[in-house]
């Protein structure tokens, strides 16, 4: 669904200049030192969207430095909103792009990453673009700790399954695998997006994905195929 666009776009992200880096590349090896020396991990989120994920993990955990990717800076601003309104310091936000992660960050400066509701998109061409493709796998592995996790989360089946295959294809081992996370009632934060899908009864996919001690498995030299 395409993004509304936000009036007084510029002047509300303004206002929430305190919790945007403007310039991710500039902090490239340095963001802990930066913005947060006492943290003990560092995690990202990968689209977040309105932020009500971001806001409410960032203020269950204020001992760990969570920075937040979103392309569309129409929905960023409502998350650096939320932040903003929770007075919170230990969250950051990026208009930025997944493709370009290990520009922004060290090898091994990355704990954790949460993927959540990312696009589909159609298996047919365009697979490559999925945030779980093995392509994108492989470029997290360039940023994450030893034993990093990968935490994703989506309501698209065909997606889930097409990403629990290429989670152990990148050198991933899969834990915590579910197709109806809130089967017994809700179960952790929740995305504005995922909020509503519960309402509606609708199952949530969940897993992870922890980096193992080796190099990827080779891409396979075929086309993407179709679930």
């Amino acid at each position: 669904m395409r993004m509304r666009k936000k009036k007084n776009l510029i002047p509300r992200m303004e206002k929430c200049a305190a919790c945007q880096v403007k310039d991710g590349f500039a902090l490239k090896g340095r963001w802990r030192e930066t913005l947060m020396p006492a943290a003990k991990e560092l995690r990202l989120e990968l689209g977040c969207g309105k932020g009500r994920f971001t806001a409410e993990t960032a203020r269950q955990n204020p001992d760990i430095l969570f920075i937040a990717i979103e392309k569309v800076p129409d929905a960023l601003v409502v998350a650096m909103e939320r932040a903003t309104a929770l007075e919170l310091k230990n969250v950051f936000f990026v208009v930025g792009d997944a493709a370009l992660l290990p520009d922004y960050f060290a090898p091994g400066e990355v704990d954790l990453i949460y993927i959540n509701f990312c696009d589909p998109w159609p298996p047919k061409g365009q697979a490559k673009r999925r945030l779980t493709h093995r392509g994108f796998l492989d470029l997290y592995r360039k940023v994450l700790v030893p034993n990093g996790q990968v935490h994703f989360k989506t309501d698209n089946q065909p997606l889930f399954e097409f990403s629990v295959e290429e989670f152990p294809q990148a050198g991933y081992a899969l834990s915590e695998v579910t197709r109806d996370l809130h089967k017994d009632g809700p179960r952790g934060v929740m995305t504005d997006y995922e909020a509503k899908f519960y309402e509606q009864g609708q199952p949530i996919n969940r897993c992870v994905g922890t980096l193992l001690h080796r190099e990827p498995a080779p891409q396979s030299t075929e086309e993407d195929a179709a679930e």
